[in-house]
């Protein structure tokens, strides 16, 4: 008892600790326009540190010097704490680029982008020979990218240097970034206010808050009704707390390793992948389908596959948790709590071996509740003492299964389409059947074959599986996300807001339901002239993943507010929202509207 006290005494004091953490992880840094604005609501409270606009950090002056070669002289001001990457620069002239002789600079390896960079700081001047044949007057496009010291990288810019048939040149500064292009390290948040600790203990707490997602639940409840049937000794009981929460880890640090894996060898993806694969997200359908007829008791598994099916179930052998606290991690893992932003964006930030230590304290975050529950012996003895009503319990378990499967379905059948759902239900249908008569008495040999054979006949529709594009609804004022679509209501001075989403993320689901698409909500949006596009994510999609990463997002969901103003960075909203913080952050639009 002593034990669990404390444990529960550190869980609530992190929690106090954290607050200001998390508020700050999920809130923009905003510009000085925002700044100014109310700021009612703790969770749009925006961070202290400011920055200057880009064209005041980085300012360009441009001379045309005529002669047996003619030089265009492009020198950049930079202002005290900023830089520009010497790899970003690039000069065009009628769609062609041209060659550029550029000088040394400081030489620095970047941990971010994993290899040697170098840097402009304070003056830096670059003469571009122009060809012999440039006509007067022209115009050519001049791209550059720079950083702030403090952590905040500014996208891509493009400047038009136009030189007119005098020799006089001018510069203008677009509205925003070129629509393609794409910053290379993050373009919103300055320096991430968590530490090391401070993002493990996020990452657990975020870790815990999962526990609460419909599809973990019924998981958890199958260990806790284990935990009723075995009456275990507290040792054993420890045993398995410990088991659940290995099996927890290594799936998170799984997922997480091999996450950053694909996205060191150039893969553009994100926390949640797992679940933009059609293929997965079936064999998790046929999972979470069997496990609700092993409840119900349509079958029993045998002594031959107790290392599999029992495993992922209702077993009491250690075998058993560990694989209960695999599965309980591979169904939340789409989703993000609060909390776990802050963690995920300084794990992705970081070298692989911090941010694998990150994403292991998220599935020690996500065991602690079913840990602290082994070490609590007032309330194992309180749990009821075996009897019928348990088979009652494990077959009323069994519909919130069933439920998790029917919504993994729709996923599916958004993310492939009619003929790829009824593709799955036809796997479904063998599978039940393979099952069925592999379970049916007196079991005969050709009976055995046909259930293999059946089971195969589940698994071969997987094959064929393709995506096809999930067409973001334009219902509620939704319109679909481009980066062509953001960039010219950006140039218009048009007020947006960014919804990036996923049919396989719950969060998201929820947050459009109760806070978003609200009579409330739209008509506010409306009345205030914000534009909403809506990033959908159930499928892979560079753009949003692109989009992801300028943000230092691994994963959905996350909402962006632009208030229209040239070159003023998005507001931030949190990522578990509620009708009134919405309506906060479209009062703090309206000014500049």
């Amino acid at each position: 008892m002593h034990v669990s006290r404390t444990l529960l005494f550190c869980l609530t004091l992190a929690t106090l600790l954290l607050t200001p953490f998390a508020q700050a992880s999920d809130a923009f840094p905003g510009s000085s326009s925002f700044s100014s604005a109310s700021n009612s609501s703790a969770l749009l409270t925006p961070q202290q540190q400011t920055f200057l606009p880009v064209h005041q950090a980085y300012q360009l002056r441009a001379t045309y010097l005529p002669g047996e070669q003619t030089l265009l002289q492009l020198s950049w001001t930079i202002a005290p704490d900023y830089f520009l990457y010497q790899h970003a620069f690039k000069v065009e002239l009628n769609g062609t680029a041209l060659p550029l002789e550029l000088p040394a600079g400081k030489a620095k390896y970047d941990e971010l982008l994993q290899r040697d960079v170098v840097l402009y700081r304070d003056l830096f001047t670059l003469s571009v020979n122009l060809p012999a044949d440039t006509a007067l007057p022209t115009v050519l496009q001049v791209h550059s990218q720079g950083c702030a010291d403090a952590g905040l990288c500014y996208p891509p810019q493009v400047e038009l240097v136009s030189i007119d048939s005098a020799g006089i040149t001018s510069i203008s500064l677009p509205a925003g970034p070129a629509p393609s292009a794409r910053p290379e390290r993050n373009s919103s948040l300055p320096g991430n206010p968590l530490s090391l600790l401070g993002a493990l203990l996020a990452a657990v707490l975020g870790g815990a808050l999962l526990n609460l997602m419909p599809c973990v639940f019924p998981v958890l409840s199958l260990k806790a009704l284990s935990i009723a049937g075995s009456h275990q000794s507290a040792h054993s009981l420890h045993k398995h707390g410990w088991s659940y929460t290995a099996g927890a880890v290594t799936t998170f640090t799984a997922i997480a390793a091999l996450m950053l894996a694909l996205r060191a060898s150039g893969e553009a993806i994100g926390w949640g992948f797992q679940l933009q694969n059609p293929v997965f997200v079936a064999l998790l359908v046929y999972l979470f389908l069997l496990m609700s007829l092993n409840l119900l008791g349509f079958w029993q598994v045998g002594h031959r596959f107790s290392g599999a099916g029992q495993s992922l179930t209702e077993g009491h052998s250690l075998r058993a948790s560990f694989f209960t606290g695999a599965l309980a991690t591979l169904v939340a893992s789409p989703c993000t709590a609060p909390f776990m932003a802050g963690a995920l964006g300084y794990a992705i930030t970081q070298t692989p071996w911090v941010a694998l230590g990150v994403f292991a304290a998220l599935g020690f975050g996500m065991a602690l509740p079913y840990l602290l529950l082994t070490y609590s012996p007032a309330l194992t003895r309180r749990l009821p003492k075996p009897g019928a009503w348990m088979e009652t319990l494990r077959q009323l378990l069994a519909f919130p299964l069933l439920l998790t499967a029917l919504w993994l379905l729709w996923v599916a059948g958004r993310q492939t389409g009619s003929d790829g759902l009824v593709a799955i239900l036809c796997g479904a249908l063998a599978l039940g059947f393979a099952i069925w008569l592999w379970q049916h008495q007196p079991r005969r040999r050709w009976q055995q074959f046909i259930a293999i054979a059946a089971l195969l006949a589940a698994l071969w529709p997987l094959a064929s599986l393709e995506t096809t594009p999930v067409q973001a609804s334009e219902s509620h004022d939704w319109q679909p996300y481009s980066d062509q679509r953001l960039q010219e209501l950006l140039q218009q001075r048009q007020p947006v807001f960014v919804n990036l989403t996923a049919d396989w993320c719950i969060t998201c689901l929820a947050n459009e339901k109760s806070a978003l698409d609200t009579e409330t909500t739209v008509a506010a949006f409306r009345d205030a002239g914000i534009v909403r596009l809506k990033g959908d994510w159930t499928n892979y999609n560079p753009e949003i993943t692109g989009l992801l990463a300028q943000f230092d997002r691994s994963g959905v969901p996350l909402y962006l507010l632009y208030n229209g103003a040239p070159g003023s960075p998005p507001l931030i909203l949190p990522q578990i929202l509620r009708e009134k913080t919405v309506l906060e952050a479209i009062n703090q639009v309206a000014p500049y509207n």
